[in-house]
């Protein structure tokens, strides 16, 4: 994941974004991968906190810029890290579902919108100074609503499918708010928790 990184950075050096993607959405696999090989707490949360203590290391002193070196100021994959950490915390291991939707969620959905967003013409508009599009939004919208569904499919969840619609519009208005990249933090913590809302009704 980090060498695709490192490698679309050396091959396209003004796709600064792409890079900062590829691990954004690389990320997202290693959590249904580890709910699937059993990883107890014990080695998932301290594994999570190492991480996120690299990131923010990286974050300040750019040692691998493929991941930061953006046009824009972000705490996005500091956010990203720390979150996955905590839905870690709080949902791990009684609750992988909870954790892998959020975190399905912010990597694919939130990933492939940003990536989308660019690359199609569409009306476009700025929240917070950050520009959001139709092209993007409903990617992100049409992303989350096959995670949710796949998930709920996985785990023979009994719950209202409008429910799954209501999740839906709810990351996809936190993703509107995405300023600093702070979307990295509500969008993953949101999507969990109404998750554990939904499932538990």
């Amino acid at each position: 994941m980090l060498s695709a990184a490192v490698v679309c950075r050396v091959r396209w050096p003004n796709q600064r974004e792409l890079s900062r993607k590829i691990v954004h959405i690389g990320t997202g696999p290693v959590i249904p991968l580890a709910w699937w090989l059993g990883i107890p707490s014990d080695w998932a949360i301290p594994m999570a906190i190492l991480i996120t203590i690299v990131i923010l290391i990286n974050h300040r002193w750019r040692l691998l810029a493929a991941i930061e070196d953006v046009n824009r100021h972000s705490y996005g994959t500091v956010a990203y890290a720390l979150t996955i950490t905590l839905l870690l915390i709080f949902f791990w291991p009684e609750n992988a579902a909870a954790v892998c939707s959020g975190v399905l969620v912010m990597a694919f959905g939130d990933g492939l919108a940003g990536l989308i967003g660019r690359k199609v013409r569409s009306p476009n508009w700025l929240i917070w100074g950050q520009r959001k599009s139709i092209a993007g939004t409903l990617t992100m919208a049409v992303i989350t609503l096959i995670i949710l569904f796949t998930l709920s499919l996985l785990i023979d969840a009994s719950f209202h499918p409008l429910r799954i619609f209501a999740v839906t519009g709810l990351a996809v208005g936190l993703e509107q708010l995405s300023r600093w990249g702070i979307d990295n933090l509500t969008v993953p913590m949101g999507v969990a928790v109404a998750w554990s809302w939904m499932t538990a009704i």
